[in-house]
């Protein structure tokens, strides 16, 4: 067997590795979400407490993120892939074990560190493939970044009813033993010439600032109780934010190159990626939570856990086949247009569940209209940010767009709690609310839809790989 035929075979195999990679973590992420009334009654805790199984895993992913997508950018890309995934499998152990409660939420959070991996598999896709092949690729893997929940819920929700949480939280331990051993298999070592010094101080700042932010996102009941307590943690996010962001600007070494981040396509696109994901996870949310409703509310399903799980299938497999077809029309539409058109389609996802949900099919073509806005949307993003960034700043440039993407959903789901709570006259909100929720996600997406629009205006040609370097700007290709 020559080299050149061992090199299109590992080839081969990379892909489907780093996209199962990607996918599991976003699986075991999402394990939280159909498990809480199932650990607040096993473990005898309070649903607010319960809450944190999936609470923790979304705060130590925003938070792990960026430092994650700083080392993947350095030499040592390959040992920080498996590092991190040895504390998942090790995290993933902890919710299996027969410990307290409070042994579970430590093993989520290190499960939610594997979060941060999703960007750092895009940077092996764009460094070890062929320039068509790898744009597909790190298209996949955010797509699978985002449907990995519709995945795990019904999953999980099913492996709860037969055999308890532990049973569930044990198909977590399994995904991710294996992910490790395929990364171990075919993950390759970073090109050489590759330097990423971690600014720990910055690291600790943001950290702080992301935390306070997912936090006074993620707790209703602090702003209706105690306003002035989540006010005053409020300036001191901002404060740290600021602080973290004039340190960024100073260091040699930054975590998250701010420089780029200011360039108007990146930045346009994290503002649209922030809107975008407070809308789609808003609609999400209301779906899921519409179809849990019973019936004696006056509305709702009354569906058990394990069949709104199934309610997420159309939106996993329309999100699906959306990411495999956005390539092929990237061909002929520009990243920014579709990423309006995909703000769109989840616009009309919006206006079709405030005017019809009078019965279950109604909500599944619905959720399949989301899945398609969201698979689209999420696949061409990374071109947009991508056509701006050397080749070596991929992780840690996409790092920060899943940090903006973790934030904008934390808002989407507090917004709708919020919206829904105002509507709540008995134990249930009013039907009505749904609909108010509804219209303001029409508007969030309207928004995105302009703010993508905008992009089109600084779109630049873009960044020729083999002059790209991590330490300033790059010559670029005429054209695309």
């Amino acid at each position: 067997m020559t080299a050149r035929t061992l090199e299109r075979s590992g080839t081969r195999l990379l892909v489907p590795a780093l996209t199962f990679i990607g996918l599991v973590v976003a699986v075991v992420a999402s394990l939280g979400t159909p498990l809480i009334t199932s650990v607040a009654t096993t473990f005898h805790v309070s649903l607010d407490s319960a809450q944190w199984t999936l609470t923790v895993a979304l705060l130590s992913g925003a938070l792990a993120t960026p430092v994650l997508g700083r080392l993947g950018a350095g030499p040592h890309r390959r040992a920080t892939i498996l590092a991190t995934l040895a504390i998942v499998v090790a995290g993933s152990a902890l919710t299996v074990l027969p410990l307290p409660f409070a042994w579970l939420l430590i093993g989520r959070a290190a499960q939610g560190v594997g979060l941060g991996l999703t960007a750092l598999m895009m940077g092996v896709a764009r460094d070890h493939l062929p320039e068509e092949r790898s744009a597909a690729t790190i298209a996949l893997i955010s797509v699978v970044s985002i449907i990995g929940a519709g995945v795990g819920y019904p999953l999980t929700a099913l492996l709860a009813e037969i055999g308890g949480v532990r049973a569930a939280y044990g198909l977590g331990l399994f995904l991710t033993a294996v992910a490790f051993l395929v990364a171990w298999r075919s993950v390759p070592v970073a090109p050489e010439g590759r330097s990423a010094h971690l600014n720990v101080t910055g690291a600790l700042v943001l950290a702080g600032g992301l935390f306070l932010v997912l936090f006074l996102a993620s707790q209703r009941s602090l702003w209706s109780r105690h306003l002035a307590t989540a006010m005053v943690l409020a300036v001191v996010a901002v404060l740290l934010l600021c602080v973290w962001t004039v340190s960024e600007l100073r260091s040699r070494t930054p975590l998250i190159d701010v420089r780029a981040v200011r360039h108007p396509a990146v930045a346009g696109a994290n503002i649209a990626m922030f809107v975008g994901g407070s809308g789609m996870y808003l609609l999400l949310t209301l779906i899921t939570r519409y179809a849990q409703t019973p019936r004696s509310a006056g509305y709702g399903f009354g569906l058990s856990t394990f069949v709104a799980g199934l309610v997420l299938v159309p939106f996993s497999v329309s999100g699906f086949v959306a990411g495999k077809l956005t390539p092929r029309v990237r061909t002929l539409i520009d990243a920014p247009f579709l990423l309006a058109g995909s703000a769109l389609v989840v616009g009309s996802g919006f206006v079709l569940f405030a005017a019809a949900r009078s019965n279950l099919a109604e909500l599944l073509a619905a959720m399949g209209v989301l899945g398609f806005g969201v698979g689209s949307f999420s696949a061409a993003m990374p071109d947009v940010i991508l056509a701006v960034t050397p080749v070596s700043e991929t992780s840690s440039a996409m790092s920060f767009n899943y940090v903006v993407r973790s934030v904008g959903y934390s808002l989407g789901s507090a917004t709708g709690g919020l919206v829904l709570a105002t509507g709540t006259g008995r134990l249930f909100p009013d039907d009505h609310a749904y609909t108010t929720a509804a219209l303001i996600g029409i508007a969030a997406m309207a928004v995105t839809a302009m703010a993508a629009t905008a992009l089109a205006r600084h779109r630049p040609p873009e960044i020729d790989p083999g002059a790209a370097t991590a330490g300033g700007p790059s010559r670029r290709r005429s054209g695309r």
